[in-house]
Parts: C-alpha cells; sequence; structure tokens
C-alpha cells in the first residue's frame, strides 16, 4: 500500500462519492477472475485493491469524526501490525 496513493483517492472520494470507488473495487475484483492474466497483472490489480479498500476505510474513519491524519495514522498502524 502506498500512502500518496490513499490520500489522493480519500480526496477524490471527498470530492465526488464513495460510490464510484466501491464500484471501482468490484470491476477490479472481477476483472481478477479473467483468463490469461499474468502474475504480474495481478500483482497490479491486488495493489490497486489494497489502495482503493485502505482508502474507503481511511474516509469511512473520517466520516466518523477523525482528522485525516489520524485516520491514516491509525490505518497504516493496522497495516504494518498486521505484517508483524
Amino acid at each position: 500500500m502506498r500512502l500518496p496513493l490513499i490520500k489522493h483517492i480519500v480526496s477524490y472520494i471527498q470530492e465526488n462519492d464513495e460510490d464510484f470507488v466501491i464500484e471501482t473495487i468490484e470491476t477490479l475484483e472481477n476483472l481478477i477472475e479473467a483468463p490469461g492474466l499474468k502474475d504480474e497483472e495481478l500483482d497490479v490489480i491486488g495493489e490497486l485493491l489494497s489502495n482503493y479498500s485502505g482508502a474507503l476505510e481511511v474516509h469511512n474513519e473520517i466520516k466518523s469524526g477523525a482528522s485525516q491524519r489520524d485516520a491514516l495514522n491509525n490505518f497504516m498502524k493496522r497495516v504494518t501490525g498486521s505484517i508483524d
């Protein structure tokens, strides 16, 4: 996951609508099932899915009252905690 991409997607959600991101996630999840995809392509799609999903989590935390900075920090702590 890349924090700059997550920030950018969160900004997009705030300027537009989270439904666009949800539909993008659904589209990418469907695309993974396409026959003939190479491992590198699946890796890229997986990375995009991670960033979009992370942005939705951050956005939901912001909607619950957290600042963007706190929401991003909390998200990254959860991610790094799950890796360890």
